[in-house]
């Protein structure tokens, strides 16, 4: 892959909590422009992965690259203005519960730049379009179905117009119809606004439709990366056994354990 062609560049990282090797070594790229999935089974490690490009937490070595610049290295106000360039869709939603649906799009333009309200009101009213909302802009959180929330919390993050989105799980406790809109939308937008989109989920079945490549971790490492198509058609049995979500394979069913004739026979 092409320097320039390369937003997010990761090199040999490696990041413990606790004494629970999270990543070990991890080398990983996502080209501008692209739908890049983060997948893998739950606890692996797919959240940290975002709270590490957006300089939330720190590495204990390695490199983590966002448009050429270091983020461990930033200083504070050198890694304030790379985040006003990243938009980030919580698992939640994460909306303003006293603020309706216009001021909590609204509310980054406000605080991060000195727009005349006219202005704002005619961007936040074009983000609520984009997203199929215009029309609920005077409501309030607590009135939203969870699929427009999180419609409504991805307008938010393309207030500021920024590079890239990360979303965390943002298929999680949807119904089919939300879903599907949500899953549109994201392609939608990161080809109408020339984004890059950051996908963290362990729902295969939604990302493979419109990611343009996956990586798939596990136990500090990645075991699997690729169009979707390729990791579908991987010799991997790992690979195989999530992709395909089979109850048994290389992640046993059962968690390690005596032999059971065993412990049922053995004395309290």
């Amino acid at each position: 892959m092409n320097q320039d062609d390369t937003l997010v560049s990761i090199r040999g990282l490696s990041f413990k909590r606790g004494g629970r090797v999270i990543f070990d070594g991890v080398d990983l790229d996502i080209r501008r422009g692209s739908v890049t999935a983060i997948m893998g089974p739950s606890g692996t490690g797919k959240t940290t992965l975002l709270r590490l490009l957006g300089g939330q937490i720190r590495p204990q070595a390695g490199s983590v690259k966002v448009d050429n610049q270091e983020i461990p290295t930033l200083r504070i106000n050198e890694l304030y203005q790379v985040r006003r360039r990243m938009g980030m869709l919580f698992q939640s939603g994460a909306l303003l519960s006293d603020l309706n649906v216009f001021d909590n799009i609204a509310f980054p333009l406000r605080e991060n730049t000195q727009l005349p309200e006219s202005l704002i009101r005619t961007l936040v009213l074009m983000k609520l379009e984009l997203v199929g909302l215009r029309g609920a802009h005077q409501l309030m959180p607590w009135e939203l179905s969870g699929g427009m929330a999180r419609r409504v919390a991805l307008a938010r993050a393309i207030a500021l117009d920024p590079m890239m989105i990360m979303y965390d799980e943002p298929f999680v406790g949807l119904d089919p119809i939300a879903m599907g809109i949500i899953v549109k939308l994201v392609r939608h937008l990161n080809d109408a606004l020339g984004l890059t989109s950051v996908i963290v989920t362990h729902d295969v079945k939604e990302v493979v439709t419109i990611a343009d490549y996956c990586y798939l971790i596990s136990d500090g490492k990645i075991m699997g990366k690729g169009s979707p198509k390729e990791l579908m058609q991987s010799g991997s049995a790992w690979v195989h056994q999530f992709m395909e979500g089979k109850d048994d394979g290389p992640v046993p069913f059962h968690y390690p354990a005596k032999d059971y004739a065993h412990d049922l026979m053995e004395a309290p």
